[in-house]
């Protein structure tokens, strides 16, 4: 995925006189540059012809020289070399000489001795016409633009030749700040190695949408969490809401850290793992919370006294269905192929994070629920107040009302029926909704990006 280039950046010019091969003067110089933004790794153009130098020949001239071109296909060759392995031994020294040199300029070309004629130097520059420019283009880039553009700021009408700088990133490296350290150097850029009349735009910007993509996840992950902590409130009472938010914070804290330990980078994938887990996470504490909750209704013990009771009752069942969890998820850590590096992140980090909950649970959460209950629950030892009335008395009534017409007699029994088949049909329904392709089944979720393509196959 590193190979994949992260910004795209086209050079384009108003001026018709720029075409691709001013422009890719202009955007191999900014490369030296880039390169030099820390986190980048490839650099380079696309749609920039090389510079060649065309040697035209002139028959006639070729033959009032008396040239042939066997003789002048030698002669260029003899004159565009160089050995730098020529040893010459004297006095118990050895002296390493460089013979000959490459051509680096049309003058150069131009000077070259292709033979002799009346006694005199033939030169390469006297039979034949010698230019600079660029060779056979192997890629286009065009940048155009109509209402669109003019409504993204795009002062341009029509298409114009350009080229395009891609930047790929190292491995390991933040998108986002790679992405936006190479558009600042471009715009620091301008006015020296980016000359007026040429233009930036930015076609390209991966660090943009990864950003947009894990700070909606984050959002989400936010999102969750207040969920749940608010269930927790209206059910059991705003100390027990504390005390679970606390523990799926510390529990979300470790699970990064031993990600970090593992190798693994904060990225869609991870996110998407934390966020699956989520409502396992807060499972374990949640149960011990209420179990505590419970024993304190039921018992005048002092906190301390009635805790270890609380949290042996339901520590078997915690562990197993921890367990049976990181059971049902660990297999996914051992797919092979190409899909097995993009996925072993969903599995690790959830199986990490259900053992580290446990911990949290037997750990952590009966030391926040004695910071945050002991002072409830001595005032309730001593008769001040019944710890069970707190929240609990109007969600009390309405499962009342809820679950009675099911617990009666003859017509309690047919209701449980009635309420059997409908679930059953729920379940049909939401199976048929697969079947209909209402719900498409896909491996990856559908990646939006701002950008299209249109492939010729000639």
């Amino acid at each position: 995925i590193d190979d994949v280039p992260i910004i795209t950046a086209p050079l384009w010019s108003k001026d018709e006189t720029v075409g691709a091969f001013e422009l890719g003067k202009v955007a191999h110089a900014i490369e030296q540059e880039i390169k030099r933004v820390p986190g980048t790794r490839d650099v380079y153009t696309v749609g920039a012809p090389q510079q060649v130098v065309r040697v035209l020949l002139d028959p006639q001239a070729l033959a009032g020289h008396g040239i042939d071109l066997t003789d002048l296909s030698r002669a260029l060759q003899a004159g565009n070399a160089s050995r730098d392995d020529i040893g010459v031994t004297a006095d118990n020294h050895e002296i390493l000489v460089q013979a000959g040199t490459f051509l680096t300029t049309a003058e150069q070309i131009g000077d070259l001795v292709v033979g002799l004629h009346g006694g005199r130097p033939v030169f390469l520059r006297d039979v034949a016409s010698i230019e600079r420019g660029a060779e056979q283009p192997e890629s286009y880039v065009w940048m155009g633009g109509g209402p669109a553009a003019a409504h993204s700021g795009l002062d341009i009408d029509g298409i114009t030749p350009a080229v395009t700088i891609a930047v790929a990133k190292q491995e390991g490296t933040n998108a986002v700040a790679v992405a936006e350290r190479v558009i600042e150097r471009f715009g620091q850029l301008e006015g020296t190695f980016i000359p007026e009349g040429v233009e930036v735009s930015i076609t390209r910007n991966y660090g943009a949408t990864a950003d947009a993509k894990a700070q909606k996840l984050i959002q989400k992950l936010t999102f969750a969490t207040l969920s749940v902590v608010g269930l927790v409130l209206l059910a059991i009472g705003w100390r027990e809401a504390v005390i679970v938010g606390a523990a799926v914070v510390v529990t979300l804290a470790l699970t990064l850290f031993a990600s970090w330990a593992w190798g693994f980078t904060l990225n869609r994938v991870s996110l998407f793992a934390l966020i699956f887990s989520i409502g396992i996470l807060v499972d374990d504490a949640i149960v011990v919370v209420e179990n505590i909750h419970r024993h304190m209704a039921m018992s005048s013990k002092k906190l301390l006294d009635l805790m270890p009771g609380a949290v042996d009752e339901v520590g078997g069942p915690t562990i197993l269905a921890t367990f049976t969890v990181i059971a049902a998820l660990l297999p996914m850590a051992f797919v092979t192929g190409l899909m097995g590096p993009y996925m072993s992140p969903i599995p690790i980090n959830a199986s990490t994070g259900m053992l580290i909950s446990l911990v949290v649970a037997f750990v952590f959460t009966p030391w926040m629920t004695n910071l945050m209950l002991g002072r409830k629950a001595g005032a309730q030892a001593h008769g001040a107040g019944s710890h069970a009335d707190e929240g609990g008395a109007g969600l009390a009534r309405f499962f009342r009302r809820v679950i009675s017409p099911f617990l009666e007699g003859g017509a309690g029994n047919r209701n449980r029926w009635l309420l059997l088949g409908g679930i059953l049909l729920l379940i049909a329904g939401s199976l048929m909704l697969v079947t209909s392709k209402a719900v498409v089944l896909k491996m990856l979720p559908f990646d939006n990006k701002s950008e299209f393509q249109v492939v010729l196959d000639m």
